[in-house]
């Protein structure tokens, strides 16, 4: 029997990578005869280089930036050929901002990512967006690319307010934004009031937060503003926007890296997974991605997660065979104390049911 194993990261525990082989040992254990095909995926956030260095090759360039509060922050540029990829949460993730201070939290370490790539050679810079934990609009960005403002750019979303006008650098790269969020900048559903809560800001402050992101919108483009994938990571997709890049899909795109369509053509079954399952994971989660993929195969696919809260009839309607719990299969306890463990035993589990 053929498997394609193609996991996303069990945040704070596991990386794709690391998923994906432990499921694979736990299999084997169970199924040795079995060829088991590991893809380790992306959607655009954390574990983003890693993924597409793995299934690409190329060269890493190792950069030091600005972190969201001026830190120095190590970083890491994969080029391939004339392309160039970066992770945006590298230089501005949630977890250098601890969820804390993301007023004050600056996306200039981003833009120093977008100026190595240039400086490397790269002609065209796909962006990973997620795992933000910044929400200056790209302010930052722009900033460490040659935008001027009457306010400065470069000092979080507070240093926005009262801003009346920018003057964007000419750029002649190619940028694309890879991400599955598709909110607007601003607004009941932009990038404040949906995703600025878990980045750390009070609900009282979430009116005036979007107020700042409305007067660089007034200062730039409105229209770009209002563009499906403008409020992704803070609103750095509306940066890539405004410089005249693209939004892609971040699970579509990793997936074509992978040839993950192809290889799952070639497997019987299809196994998937990530930290939570829930029925947020059809806004563009890699779960409901590889499900795509797998019933375009016309392959079954599950999840192996580290909770689930979908029922049958929601998983149904993600494309999901099953679901399975690694809380619930082991305990809350050792899921967190020996994570790769308690999933090899896990999939050793569930190869009982799933292989031939």
């Amino acid at each position: 029997m053929r498997v394609l194993v193609a996991p996303d990261k069990f945040a704070g525990t596991l990386t794709a990578v690391e998923a994906a082989e432990a499921i694979a040992t736990g299999w084997r254990r169970r199924a040795p005869g079995d060829e088991l095909d590991l893809a380790p995926m992306a959607d655009g956030g954390p574990g983003f280089v890693d993924v597409l260095h793995a299934a690409l090759g190329g060269d890493l360039l190792a950069v030091t930036v600005r972190g969201p509060h001026g830190e120095p922050t190590p970083a890491t540029v994969l080029r391939v050929d004339d392309t160039a990829y970066v992770e945006t949460a590298q230089a501005c993730g949630l977890h250098l901002t601890g969820g804390e201070d993301a007023e004050t939290a600056s996306t200039y370490g981003v833009g120093e990512l977008v100026a190595a790539a240039v400086d490397a050679g790269a002609t065209r810079v796909v962006l990973g967006l997620g795992g933000s934990g910044t929400n200056d609009g790209g302010a930052g960005l722009l900033a460490a690319l040659g935008a001027t403002a009457d306010r400065p750019l470069d000092e979080g979303v507070v240093g926005l307010a009262g801003i009346t006008t920018v003057e964007l650098p000419a750029f002649d790269v190619e940028l694309v934004a890879a991400s599955d969020v598709d909110n607007p900048l601003t607004g009941l559903f932009g990038a404040t009031k949906v995703f600025g809560p878990q980045k750390g800001i009070p609900e009282e402050r979430l009116p005036a937060v979007d107020g700042w992101l409305q007067e660089l919108a007034a200062a730039t483009d409105r229209k770009v503003a209002l563009a499906e994938g403008a409020g992704a990571a803070g609103g750095l997709g509306f940066a890539v926007l405004l410089l005249g890049g693209t939004r892609e899909p971040g699970i579509g795109l990793v997936a074509r890296a992978l040839g993950l369509a192809e290889r799952a053509r070639a497997a019987d079954l299809v196994i998937t997974g990530e930290g939570a399952f829930d029925y947020s994971s059809r806004g563009g989660k890699v779960p409901y991605g590889v499900a795509e993929v797998a019933a375009e195969a016309l392959r079954p696919c599950v999840v192996l997660a580290g909770q689930v809260h979908v029922g049958s009839r929601e998983m149904r309607a993600l494309g999901i065979e099953s679901a399975y719990s690694l809380v619930d299969a082991a305990s809350e306890e050792r899921a967190f104390a020996d994570p790769a463990g308690a999933l090899a035993d896990l999939a050793e589990r569930i190869a009982r049911t799933w292989s031939r």
